[in-house]
């Protein structure tokens, strides 16, 4: 399943004022609101009107995914979304497709570890069929025997080249080790043999107690109207429960961290996931955190990371880090890849510049010229109604107010260099950063046996 959710949601830091960004996407003039849309049912939306094409696309979710399922049905969620849109009502998976591809309508279904969601595009001469499939899909899925079969072997196919993947792999001994007894130490397909655990009654049981309208959130953005749009509403999600069963991801304490871990695999080069506890989405030092990791990892070819292992000793091709937060632990992680050779020597680099920006902090021109990039680089993301309406809805997801783009760069703005010594200090552990490589490094021991991840 495509992960729009995390992408969009380490995109949300850098929104400059909401004007700018949908002005650059919809070449309109004037100041754009988003409209908090209530249908009669009681069913709400954030809403940003575009009438210069004539199409809609609504992204929604509900809250709680894989993290919530149990361990020996492990990718009952990401089944789950692969099998909605495989025949629903009268309609069997080779009809359903073939209405969604006649009308051109797009519409897909996907999981993460906290969410379950969803997407629809469409014409407007479309749209009532298109809102009747997603009701359909959403109401009165079908689960039959061979589309079960059928997309069951696609992710068992799935599965079986990632694991020959050393990027993948990296990850999940990283994830695995720092997590090895919580829902975020496994992937989200499941395995092999969890998802032979899966019936049709675990499907059934999953759209009827997670999928209601308590943990709905929708986003829209197109050329519809605020009443047209609450009709909409109720014509596509009316239907479902109210309240969905009682849930809730466990904190996550993160262990072996400080740990190098090699998993020996016969590849030309080597790569590495490397990561430490981070901050969730509402701490207060969100923001400092964020700018720290533009000029640290996150920042592209202007990093520190990039600058010390790519352009002064050509090390690698890319290295970056970013911020991850999920609902039961965040964390700072990185990646990078390079020749067997230089993997030792990328390790201790990665290890320095932690300890440089823990150490020494930032200077006033490289602090500047981050918050320049950060509120100055988001309009070119603003390229499409999809992506508009995914933005909308993750601002719902992340609590961060209604108003948020238009607040956003004066959070950036606010930032101050000790705000950055602050944060570096608190988190940017270097004693507690932990590797996950890959490969057959030259001059680098893992310091622990790296876990079993043979069975994904």
């Amino acid at each position: 399943m495509v992960k729009l959710f995390a992408t969009v949601r380490r995109a949300l830091v850098a929104l400059p004022v909401a004007a700018i960004a949908i002005v650059a996407y919809a070449g309109s003039a004037g100041a754009v609101t988003v409209e908090r849309v209530v249908s009669k049912g009681g069913i709400e939306a954030w809403f940003v009107r575009d009438t210069s094409v004539p199409l809609i696309s609504v992204e929604f979710l509900f809250r709680g995914g894989a993290a919530l399922e149990p361990q020996d049905k492990a990718g009952l969620a990401n089944l789950t979304a692969s099998l909605l849109d495989e025949g629903a009502g009268d309609l069997d998976s080779q009809a359903f497709q073939e209405r969604l591809q006649n009308l051109s309508i797009q519409l897909h279904f996907d999981a993460d570890y906290d969410t379950f969601g969803g997407s629809l595009k469409t014409l407007n001469r479309n749209r009532d069929e298109a809102v009747r499939l997603l009701r359909l899909a959403l109401l009165q899925p079908r689960f039959d025997d061979a589309a079960i079969e059928r997309m069951t072997g696609e992710i068992v196919a799935g599965i079986k080249r990632r694991a020959s993947r050393p990027s993948y792999l990296a990850q999940r001994v990283w994830q695995q080790a720092v997590f090895p007894n919580h829902p975020y130490g496994r992937p989200i397909t499941g395995s092999e043999q969890t998802l032979k655990n899966i019936t049709p009654a675990d499907l059934k049981g999953f759209v009827k107690s997670r999928l209601a309208k308590d943990r709905l959130l929708i986003g829209v953005s197109g050329d519809i109207t605020a009443a047209e749009l609450g009709q909409l509403l109720d014509d596509a999600f009316g239907g479902l429960p109210g309240k969905a069963a009682a849930n809730t991801v466990p904190e996550a304490e993160p262990k072996a961290l400080g740990y190098t871990f090699v998993l020996d695999r016969e590849v030309p080069q080597s790569v590495a996931i490397f990561g430490l506890p981070g901050l969730k989405r509402d701490d207060p030092d969100f923001y400092a955190a964020y700018v720290m990791n533009h000029i640290l990892g996150g920042g592209s070819f202007s990093s520190w990371l990039y600058e010390e292992v790519r352009e002064k000793r050509g090390l690698a091709y890319s290295i970056y880090s970013y911020l991850q937060s999920r609902r039961g632990a965040s964390y700072w992680m990185g990646s990078v890849a390079t020749a067997n050779a230089g993997m030792a020597k990328s390790v201790d680099l990665i290890r320095d510049q932690v300890q440089k920006m823990h150490d020494e902090g930032v200077s006033d021109e490289q602090l500047e010229n981050a918050k320049l990039y950060l509120n100055g680089s988001f309009p070119l993301r603003f390229t499409s109604t999809e992506k508009i309406a995914a933005i909308l809805l993750h601002i719902q997801f992340d609590n961060l107010g209604i108003d948020y783009l238009d607040r956003r760069t004066s959070l950036i703005d606010a930032v101050t260099k000790e705000d950055i010594a602050r944060v570096a200090k608190r988190f940017l552990d270097p004693g507690k950063l932990t590797f996950a490589v890959v490969g057959q490094p030259d001059g680098l021991k893992g310091t622990a046996k790296a876990p079993d991840v043979g069975t994904l």
